[in-house]
C-alpha cells in the first residue's frame, strides 16, 4: 500500500486530504463523489480519519480502482493483454512447429506461478489478541445514515474446506458487531458460505481470516466469479507473473498474504447466526436485515505504518464500475468456450451487474439466442442475471451506446421474448421471494419489418391519459427508429399491470411503455431510468406483452401489487454533509451538474440532487 500510494502520488493520481474527516459519512461522501468524476477521478488518502472527536491513527485509501488507467497501472499490465493471456491457456495445442512449442512452453512456464508460496515465519507486526483485540482501532467507515453500523468493505476473506482441499478468498462486506466481532455476509451463492454445512455436521467452528492492504490486485481478485474449487490466488499468479507469497496465521490454520497491512484472524460458530444489515450496497438501495454467521475475531495484527484501504458501493458510477469490467473482459474467452456463437458480452455499469446484460451472438441455427439465455441463466454468478438483449455480428460495439440502443429499436423483435424464473441475486429487492424470480430476454437479430408511427410526446400523453388517467408525465426516445419506446411517469393508486390489456390500441404507434414513479424520476435521465427500470421489476410479475407492445411496471412495489418483502430505500447522501463539506471545498458545490445526473441525494421535495 505504501508503494502503491508513492507511485499514485509521482503519477499525479492520488489527492491527498489532510483534514480531519469522520469516517462516518464524511470521508465515504467524498469518496462517493469522487468516483462520479469524469473518467472515475483520483485515488484518495485521508490522513487524518476521525471517529466523532476521537483521532485514528491509520490513514484511509479510497476510490484505488476508480479508473480503468489505473485499475490497469496496479496490475502493470493492459486489461487486453490479461485476456489475450487467459484466452491462450484455454486454446493449448499440440505444437507443431517450434514457435508454437515455445509459445506452449512459455504458457505451461506461466503456470508455476498459480501456486502460492507460504513463509513459516511471520512477518514483524504490532500483535493484539483476545481481549486486546478492538476494531474500534481501525478507521471502518459508515457509509450511510441507515446503515447497521460501520463496515468493512475491501476486506480479503480468506477460508478453507473441512478437508483442506479447498481455499477460497471472497470479498463480502462485514458488519462491526462489537469490538471483536464481526457479521460476515456470506452470500448463499458464495464459496465460503458452501463450506460452512461441512463445519456444521462435523460439529466444528470454521476458520476465518481477513487480511486489508497489501498488494491491491489480492483484493480485486477476491471478487473473481472463478468455479468452484479454484482458488483465487492462483489468478492473482498468473496476472502478476510471480507467486502470492502467504504466512501462516497465529491462530487459526489459514495463510494470509505477506504484505497485508492489517490481519483478523478467528473463528465462525456455523450454528450461530445474528442479524446483518441493513447496509446501502452496489445495487444503489439498502439491503435488508438478514441471519447471517459472525466472525469472532481472536487476533488482529498490523504491520508497520499500516493503510486502511476501504470503497463505498451505492448508485452508479463507483469504482465496482471498473473492478467489473476487468472482470468482464478477462472471463469472455471462458464463457465464449461454452457458450458457443457467442461473440462479446457487456453489462452496463447502471445495470449493476446482474440486473442488465447485452450480448452479441452469430447465430446458426433457430433458437440460439435462446440457447445461449439458458446457458447464461445456469453458469455460475451469470445465472443471477435477471434481463438479456442479444443482437447479432451487424451491431454496433456493445459499449457505443447511442448506436446500440438505436440498432436494438431497430431489430427488435416482441414475439421472441423469453420469460423465464430462477435464482437471483441476494441483494435484489424486486423479486417477490427472497433470491428467486423472473427473467426477461430480448432478441433483436433482425430488422424489425413494420416500423411504428409515433405521435408527439404530448399527443401521446393525452391518448395515453384517457385510458390510465394516473398519468403525469412521459418522454419518448428512439423516435428516429422502426420501435420507439416511452418512458411515462406516473402517481400510482392502483396496481398498474390490471390496466395494462387497455392499451393495445397503442400498439401502431410505440413498442414499449415504461411506468416510473414521477415523484422520483426525471424523464430526460436516461442513465438514471435504466438503472431504477432494472433494479425495480420483476419480469413475472411486473410485465405485460402482448406483441407488438410491452408495457412494463417499474414503479416501487407494495402491498398494492402483493408484494410483502420491504421495498428498501435508496442510497442517498445527507444533504446536511454535503453542505458542510462543499463550503470547506472538499466537494464539488452542490450547484454542479453531477448532483443531478446522478441523484446523489434526496432534497426535501423529492428530486434527486435538484
Amino acid at each position: 500500500m505504501q508503494e502503491l500510494i508513492s507511485k499514485l502520488k509521482s503519477r499525479g493520481d492520488l489527492r491527498v486530504l489532510d483534514t480531519p474527516l469522520d469516517v462516518c459519512l464524511e470521508i465515504p461522501h467524498i469518496a462517493y463523489i469522487e468516483a462520479k468524476k469524469p473518467k472515475g477521478g483520483q485515488a484518495l488518502l485521508f490522513t487524518k480519519p476521525k471517529r466523532g472527536d476521537v483521532p485514528l491513527d491509520i490513514p484511509v485509501l479510497m476510490n484505488v480502482f476508480g479508473a480503468k488507467e489505473r485499475l490497469e497501472f496496479i496490475i502493470n499490465r493492459s486489461i487486453e493483454n490479461c485476456q489475450a493471456q487467459l484466452e491462450s491457456l484455454l486454446n493449448l495445442q499440440k505444437p507443431r512447429s517450434f514457435k508454437d512449442f515455445l509459445g506452449l512452453a512459455k504458457n505451461l512456464y506461466n503456470l508455476r506461478f498459480s501456486l502460492p508460496k507460504i513463509s513459516k515465519t511471520p512477518p514483524q507486526r504490532q500483535v493484539f489478541q483476545g481481549e486486546q483485540v478492538d476494531l474500534d482501532k481501525l478507521p471502518i467507515l459508515t457509509t450511510w445514515q441507515e446503515d447497521a453500523a460501520p463496515f468493512i468493505t475491501m476486506g480479503q476473506i480468506y477460508t478453507k474446506s473441512l478437508d483442506g482441499k479447498h481455499h477460497n478468498l471472497g470479498l463480502y462486506r462485514l458488519q462491526v458487531q462489537g469490538k471483536n466481532r464481526l457479521g460476515l455476509h456470506w452470500q448463499i451463492h458464495k464459496d465460503a458460505n458452501h463450506f460452512l454445512p461441512a463445519y456444521k455436521k462435523a460439529g466444528a467452528k470454521m476458520p476465518v481470516s481477513v487480511a486489508i492492504g497489501g498488494d491491491a490486485l489480492y483484493t480485486w481478485c477476491g471478487q473473481a466469479p472463478l468455479p468452484y474449487g479454484v482458488f483465487e490466488l492462483a489468478l492473482y499468479g498468473l496476472i502478476r507473473g510471480k507467486c502470492a507469497h502467504l504466512t501462516l496465521c497465529l491462530t487459526n490454520p489459514l495463510a494470509v498474504p505477506m504484505d497485508a497491512d492489517i490481519v483478523l484472524e478467528g473463528w465462525v460458530d456455523p450454528n450461530h447466526l445474528e442479524p446483518e444489515g441493513p447496509f446501502g450496497d452496489h445495487t444503489g438501495f439498502y439491503t435488508p436485515k438478514e441471519p447471517y454467521p459472525v466472525l469472532e475475531v481472536h487476533a488482529m495484527h498490523l504491520k508497520d505504518n499500516p493503510v486502511y484501504l476501504a470503497s463505498v458501493v451505492g448508485k452508479p458510477p463507483l469504482e465496482d464500475k471498473y473492478m467489473g469490467y476487468f472482470t468482464e473482459r478477462l472471463f469472455l474467452p471462458l464463457l465464449q468456450k461454452s457458450a458457443h456463437g457467442l461473440i462479446d458480452y457487456h453489462m452496463p455499469e447502471n445495470g449493476v451487474f446482474h440486473n442488465l446484460i447485452l450480448a452479441q451472438i452469430a447465430p446458426s441455427y433457430p433458437g440460439h439466442a435462446h440457447q445461449i439465455m439458458h446457458h447464461f441463466w445456469g453458469t455460475g454468478q451469470m445465472s443471477f442475471v435477471k434481463h438479456a438483449i442479444f443482437v447479432g455480428p451487424n451491431a454496433p460495439k456493445l459499449t457505443d451506446y447511442p448506436a446500440l440502443f438505436r440498432h436494438i429499436l431497430d431489430h427488435l423483435d416482441l414475439n421472441q421474448s423469453l420469460f423465464s424464473q430462477g435464482v437471483c441475486d441476494a441483494l435484489d429487492h424486486a423479486s417477490p421471494t427472497y433470491a428467486f424470480g423472473g427473467k426477461l430476454g430480448l432478441v433483436a437479430l433482425e430488422p424489425s419489418p413494420h416500423p411504428k408511427t409515433p405521435l408527439k410526446d404530448l399527443e401521446l400523453l393525452k391518448r395515453l391519459q384517457a385510458l390510465i388517467p394516473q398519468v403525469q408525465d412521459l418522454r419518448q426516445y428512439g423516435l428516429e427508429s422502426k420501435n420507439p419506446i416511452a418512458l411515462v411517469g406516473v402517481a400510482k393508486t392502483t396496481p398498474l399491470v390490471p390496466l395494462f390489456k387497455d392499451l393495445e390500441s397503442l400498439a401502431p404507434l410505440v413498442s414499449a411503455l415504461i411506468f416510473v414513479d414521477s415523484h422520483k424520476n426525471d424523464l430526460d435521465n436516461p442513465y438514471m431510468l435504466l438503472w431504477r427500470v432494472v433494479n425495480n421489476i420483476d419480469a413475472q410479475r411486473d410485465i405485460w406483452l402482448t406483441p407488438p407492445l410491452i408495457c412494463i411496471d417499474a414503479t416501487d412495489k407494495g402491498i398494492l401489487e402483493g408484494h410483502m418483502r420491504e421495498w428498501p430505500k435508496e442510497t442517498d447522501c445527507s444533504l446536511s454533509v454535503l453542505e458542510s463539506l462543499a463550503k470547506k471545498g472538499l466537494i464539488p458545490p452542490l450547484s454542479d451538474h453531477l448532483y443531478h445526473k446522478y441523484h446523489i441525494y434526496n432534497s426535501p421535495k423529492g428530486a434527486h440532487g435538484a
